[in-house]
Formats: C-alpha cells, sequence, structure tokens
C-alpha cells in the first residue's frame, strides 16, 4: 500500500545524494543547506523560526532551507540601493521598497528573500503592507546583490523564480565586475557597466540611478583593509 506523501513536503527520489541536491538547488555548496529540518520537510513556520533567530538568513526551497550569502560590502550597496529608491519614491509613492529581510511567497514551495525589492500599493490588499511575516505576492522589481557564493544556476533559477511569480524587472548587481544585468524577462537582459546609468522603466517611470555613484559611495563608506 502506498504512502500519502505529508502536506508541506517535497519527496526527492530515494537513490539521491547530497550533490544531487546540491545540483538540483543550482550547485550551491553544501555549507548553505541546512539538515533541520530534513530537506523537504522545511515549511514557511520554520524558515521564520529560523530567521527570527538571526543566525544567518535563509530561503525556502523545494522546503529545504538554503542560506543565503552576504558579505558587509554586498550589504551596503544594497542598503544604498534601498535608499535610492526611498529618496525616489517620496516623491513619487508608488508602492513600498523592502531590504534583504523581506521574504516573499514566489510559489507554494518556494520562498525568496531578495536584497531589495519594489513592490506597488496596487499589488498589495487594500493598498497596505500586510502584517505578516511572508509577503504573499512577488515583488514588482527584485534586485539581488550576487556574492562569491552565488553560482550561475542558482541565480538563474531565482530568475526563472522571479518572473513565473509575475516580477516585471530583475536587477543583478555584480560588485566584483562592478556591473548591473537588467533583466525585463528571462531571455531579455540588459548590462550596465559601471560607468553606465540604471532606469526604473514602466515599474519606476523617471527613477534613474547612476552606478559610478552607487560604488563610490560604497568604496568610501566601506572601512579601509589592512
Amino acid at each position: 500500500m502506498a504512502t500519502a506523501t505529508p502536506a508541506h513536503t517535497t519527496t526527492f527520489p530515494e537513490d539521491w545524494t547530497v550533490a544531487d541536491l546540491q545540483k538540483h538547488l543550482g550547485g550551491i555548496p553544501a555549507e548553505r543547506i541546512r539538515i533541520s529540518p530534513p530537506p523537504g520537510q522545511a515549511t514557511e513556520a520554520d524558515l521564520i523560526r529560523t530567521n527570527d533567530r538571526k543566525q544567518g538568513i535563509c530561503e525556502l526551497i523545494d522546503h529545504v532551507l538554503v542560506e543565503k550569502p552576504m558579505g558587509y560590502f554586498e550589504s551596503q550597496l544594497a542598503f544604498l540601493i534601498g535608499f535610492f529608491l526611498h529618496s525616489y519614491l517620496t516623491e513619487n509613492n508608488l508602492g513600498i521598497v523592502l531590504g534583504e529581510a523581506g521574504p516573499v511567497l514566489v510559489r507554494d514551495d518556494q520562498v525568496r528573500i531578495p536584497d531589495v525589492s519594489f513592490i506597488a500599493w496596487d499589488r498589495l490588499p487594500d493598498r497596505k503592507l500586510p502584517q505578516q511575516a511572508i509577503l504573499p505576492v512577488a515583488p514588482d522589481l527584485a534586485i539581488e546583490v550576487l556574492s562569491p557564493g552565488n553560482t550561475k544556476a542558482e541565480m538563474d533559477r531565482k530568475l526563472r523564480d522571479y518572473f513565473n511569480a509575475g516580477t516585471q524587472l530583475v536587477w543583478y548587481l555584480d560588485p566584483k565586475a562592478r556591473q548591473m544585468r537588467v533583466y525585463t524577462s528571462v531571455d531579455d537582459v540588459e548590462t550596465i557597466d559601471e560607468s553606465g546609468t540604471v532606469s526604473g522603466g514602466d515599474v519606476l517611470p523617471g527613477f534613474s540611478m547612476s552606478l559610478q555613484e552607487l560604488f563610490e559611495r560604497a568604496d568610501r563608506e566601506a572601512p579601509e583593509q589592512s
């Protein structure tokens, strides 16, 4: 007699190894995969409880808790992007900007945490931010600041998750290359180098951000290396 799969779980093949799970999640390092709860059994409640302990920030991917890599410089860049967006929204009250601790539900078993995100008021119930730990809508704009621990396969999958959930615009900032990749769909991308300017397109009309100013501010405010 077959055993029913419990609710809120993902069943992986019985012959899978840790390497198979890593590949499934985008080739991420094993040290970013939490084993408690066991992979495939983690829930949104587990995610909230884990992140509340502030022992790293995790996302929920196919009922697996996966840590997000984030260094101080990446965090600084995310903060500055959020600052520029907040300044724009002060004059253009189109929605709300969230930081790197704002989880959003992109699928029943998929909770992503963009480093910065923008959500239009019209996407929110009663045009108000719901008072719950995980926002039940995908962002209009999702921004990820790439870390050395991110893999291409991981970020390609995250890109698909965002657009499949209704996100209209995705920015991938690469601090090492000092450039921004602007996606308007999974297949449509523009790469902007450090001398260029990133615009908000139809999502944030009139918004623009100089990458040179962004990196200059981050460099100026980052601590000196010994």
